[in-house]
């Protein structure tokens, strides 16, 4: 695309990642980017445009605050072109929000900090319908055990075994800001079971499947599986004490995306 002559847009999408695979365009396969572009392309026919998102969500996984970088080719009012996506997009996928931004905004480089949520409940089996929303573990779970180990994940430490198929040379060290586990109220439906839970998680990037390893291995805590002592042992990078299992991703939200 020719950038003297480009507009650029910031955008802001919340999704139902349910019947995607991911954020990003594949061949084969229904993503989110490639129901955003197909939709874009009707609504401009032939005019250019890119997009690029804050966050590569992976399949299954739903987003109330993903931050699109548009570049257009024509100039068009904020309002029009967020009642025409909004018009197209099919029902699962809305825009809230959409600001034009100056050429030199690059969403990718843009420091910014991540809010993910993780729903869950434990016990009996819940309605059909939470499947989408939250994921539900048969076994009872120590809540109170599962909050203190989840506030071992704060500060700077080596993920390398919170990271899937990790790569040699790799940088693994990454900051949490926050990581707790709350009973949720954050997302609620007259079919949720009656007590769910939260896994909260914050920082400025993460690695591939970490916050759902994370999740994971809080789960193995809260079944008695493993103790407060493994949390800490598989921060040292060391590979002496593995993650646990990579939870299923539709519990997994993109919550919000701060810029700074």
């Amino acid at each position: 695309m020719n950038k003297s002559n480009n507009y650029y847009y910031l955008l802001r999408l919340e999704y139902l990642g349910f019947r995607y695979h991911g954020w990003q365009k594949q061949p084969d396969v229904k993503t989110v980017q490639y129901m955003v572009d197909r939709t874009l392309n009707f609504i401009f026919e032939n005019e250019k445009f890119k997009t690029l998102a804050a966050s590569r969500t992976d399949a299954m996984v739903s987003a109330t605050d993903q931050l699109i970088q548009l570049t257009l080719s024509l100039h068009v009012e904020t309002d029009f072109l967020i009642q025409q996506l909004n018009l197209n997009l099919p029902n699962d996928l809305r825009i809230k929000a959409i600001e034009e931004i100056d050429k030199k905004f690059n969403i990718i480089n843009r420091p910014k900090i991540k809010e993910y949520h993780y729903y869950f409940s434990f016990g009996e089996k819940p309605h059909p319908y939470c499947a989408p929303f939250m994921i539900n573990y048969k076994d009872d779970l120590d809540i109170e055990k599962m909050k203190k180990c989840a506030s071992f994940f704060e500060g700077t430490h080596n993920f390398r075994e919170y990271c899937y198929r990790p790569k040699e040379g790799k940088d693994f060290f990454k900051e949490i800001l926050h990581c707790k586990i709350e009973e949720n109220h954050y997302l609620t439906a007259n079919f949720f079971p009656k007590n769910s839970y939260v896994l909260i998680v914050k920082g400025r990037g993460f690695l591939h499947h970490q916050i759902r390893l994370m999740m994971g291995t809080l789960i193995k805590v809260g079944t008695g599986q493993l103790d407060e002592s493994h949390i800490l042992g598989s921060l040292n990078g060391k590979g002496e004490y593995p993650a646990g299992f990579i939870a299923p991703a539709s519990g997994l939200h993109l919550y919000k995306n701060t810029l700074l």
